[in-house]
């Protein structure tokens, strides 16, 4: 099994997010990332949409022999995670523990805001993570759905993004938050924003590093960690992948190509950008 491949999914393109930094840490490792794009957002969904999207995801990626599962999304990780648990047979995991228990590591007074997506934040997944890890935080969360197309729309700078921010980050500022966990794989594009408006004094924790750590610690811990592999990702889609590599490429640092549109029950339509399949060199883009 150390041979096979890493299986990311999301509901669309934030999780490249969390694929950038997994290959930042595991250059080793190979990965099959799954877009959801035909059924994207999913944090406007029912829960039971979303755990149905999720198995379906997540059953592509397993008939594609991976070794392990991330589950990129923090909506599908906030209502599905232990179905998907439950439902295959392999290491399973989400973006919500790590970012929490990050969160708690880097608060100075246990004061956390989040932000995500509606469906995230009506969970309140974050909330009970933190509080599981420590009993005596304060959470405060707010749901922030314009940054999703801000960041999208490569507005993650623009004057809109700060204005928006402002709005969304007033709530969280006034109870005094020393830590802030972007509950959403879009998040980190906005990064510079929300440190220049909440300032040094306040750590922004990015969920897509933690996940990737806890990814690493997984591997390890499960002896799955493969040290000689020449890395590198295929990309797949559920929707024309036009879009997804046009934008895909500022959230993953690198030009997307060789991506393939699918449908979720197996079948691989004839959409296909670049070459078939390409392969990187240790951390390389593909």
């Amino acid at each position: 099994m150390v041979q096979q491949p890493i299986g990311i999914f999301d509901s669309g393109i934030g999780g490249l997010t969390v694929l950038k930094e997994a290959m930042r840490l595991l250059p080793g490792e190979t990965f099959v990332y799954l877009g959801d794009t035909a059924r994207v957002p999913y944090g406007t969904k029912s829960p039971a949409t979303v755990i149905g999207y999720a198995e379906q995801a997540a059953g592509f990626l397993v008939s594609r022999g991976v070794k392990l599962l991330v589950v990129a999304c923090n909506t599908a990780s906030a209502v599905a995670l232990p179905h998907l648990a439950a439902c295959f047979q392999l290491p399973v995991v989400g973006v919500i523990e790590p970012g929490a228990r990050q969160a708690v590591l880097a608060s100075s007074r246990g004061r956390i805001g989040v932000v995500g997506t509606e469906g995230t934040v009506r969970s309140m997944a974050y909330n009970k993570a933190i509080l599981r890890v420590d009993p005596l935080a304060r959470v405060v969360s707010a749901a922030c759905p314009l940054f999703v197309p801000l960041a999208e729309e490569g507005w993650a700078g623009h004057r809109v993004a700060r204005i928006a921010a402002e709005e969304y980050l007033e709530p969280l500022r006034r109870e005094g938050i020393d830590t802030l966990v972007l509950g959403c794989t879009h998040y980190p594009l906005l990064k510079p924003v929300l440190s220049e408006l909440l300032g040094t004094e306040t750590v922004l924790v990015d969920s897509a590093a933690a996940t990737a750590v806890a990814v690493r610690d997984l591997l390890r811990e499960r002896n799955l960690f493969c040290r000689r592999g020449r890395g590198g990702v295929r990309f797949h889609v559920t929707d024309l992948p036009d879009r997804f590599c046009r934008v895909g490429s500022a959230f993953l640092g690198a030009e997307l190509t060789g991506v393939e549109q699918v449908e979720l029950d197996g079948g691989v339509q004839s959409s296909v950008v670049g070459d078939e399949r390409l392969m990187a060199e240790a951390g390389g883009v593909v």
